[in-house]
């Protein structure tokens, strides 16, 4: 994208692919509310959320699916794909072909080898491509890694993380029909999350036990997991997804040499946006003071507020990294799409364990 120093940067032209609950209640909020995008375009095939999305934005183009917006391409400059997993590859190949930057919503592919195929092709065609791990900006997530940082833990040994819901159906047509090679299972989704901001914190890791059942009736994948990583960095992780759980565990749990760090209950930035609210609200992001976690020993437990959360970060990082010239800049990506490519991995490896 082209800049005159003397004037600011002309808007992103962005178009949305899919608009289920990733592209409504994640992408077109978070686009819509930058000034360094406009949002000219939503893709999704269901009348309903056609007119949702017409209701929503007024003004914003409608269209059936992806080939409609590749259609669109030189009026366009980014793509967002919030569609199905086994639709991520084929559409985020042909976008990038088609002269477009493109975010991949997670998990990014459905192999490590079609994602590190698309790193190679956006490279090869100077594209910017990024994967939105937007829970690196949870704000426990943001606190824990706060605390790692300041050092007030001391050496970390253990490191315990859950999604953990109470969902006895599976509620998405894609996801009762979805396998493995499609994308399918709570490990692909929620796991996707847990194991990503794992290496961010601790560094490369193995999966050195792994546990995956399919409890719900007609659940074709998996909806129980336990993953255990070991990292380099000498930590151990424990992660747990759950989508039958009656019962949930604490979101983190962090034993250091020093003291540990508990913390129960999920980030308020989805639920808020799906209750109506938007990322410009004051409101949004915090949390009640209520769900603060609790850091030190037992015995000298002190309440610790949890940072606001900032998936908005996501999107200002890549407009920076757009405007300044793609990948001519030396800005850094909001994620390194070699990130994800490792979740996957970790993936693959849990499932030959399993």
């Amino acid at each position: 994208m082209s800049t005159d120093s003397s004037t600011s940067p002309a808007p992103i032209r962005t178009a949305v692919v899919g608009f289920g609950l990733s592209g409504r209640v994640f992408h077109a909020p978070l686009v819509a509310a930058d000034p360094s995008y406009s949002l000219d375009v939503i893709a999704t095939s269901d009348p309903g959320r056609q007119a949702a999305a017409s209701g929503q934005y007024p003004g914003v183009k409608t269209v059936p699916d992806g080939d409609a917006v590749l259609a669109l391409a030189t009026d366009l400059d980014l793509v967002v794909l919030g569609t199905p997993p086994a639709t991520h590859y084929p559409l985020a190949k042909a976008a990038l072909e088609a002269g477009l930057d493109v975010v991949v919503d997670k998990p990014f592919a459905v192999t490590s080898a079609q994602g590190q195929e698309l790193i190679a092709l956006a490279e090869r065609l100077g594209r910017v491509l990024t994967v939105f791990q937007n829970r690196r900006w949870d704000g426990d997530f943001l606190t824990v890694k706060a605390l790692l940082e300041g050092g007030s833990l001391g050496q970390v040994m253990r490191f315990e993380s859950r999604f953990e819901r109470w969902s006895p159906e599976v509620s998405k047509a894609w996801k009762a029909e979805a396998t493995a090679a499609d994308g399918g299972g709570v490990l692909f989704d929620l796991g996707t999350h847990l194991l990503d901001q794992a290496l961010l914190l601790f560094g490369p890791g193995t999966v050195v036990h792994a546990e995956l059942q399919a409890r719900r009736p007609g659940e074709k994948v998996d909806d129980d997991c336990f993953v255990v990583l070991r990292h380099g960095s000498g930590v151990v992780s424990h992660h747990w997804m759950n989508m039958l759980c009656a019962q949930q565990g604490p979101r983190y749990r962090v034993l250091g040499s020093e003291a540990g760090y508990t913390k129960h209950g999920v980030d308020p930035q989805e639920p808020y946006i799906v209750a109506g609210g938007g990322p410009l609200d004051e409101e949004y992001g915090v949390e009640d003071p209520k769900w603060a976690g609790q850091l030190g020993r037992d015995g000298h437990l002190d309440r610790l507020s949890t940072e606001r959360g900032a998936y908005p970060e996501f999107y200002r990082i890549l407009a920076a990294k757009i405007s300044d010239g793609g990948t001519a800049s030396s800005l850094p990506l909001p994620v390194d799409p070699a990130g994800p490519v490792e979740v996957l991995k970790l993936i693959e490896q849990a499932r030959e364990l399993a």
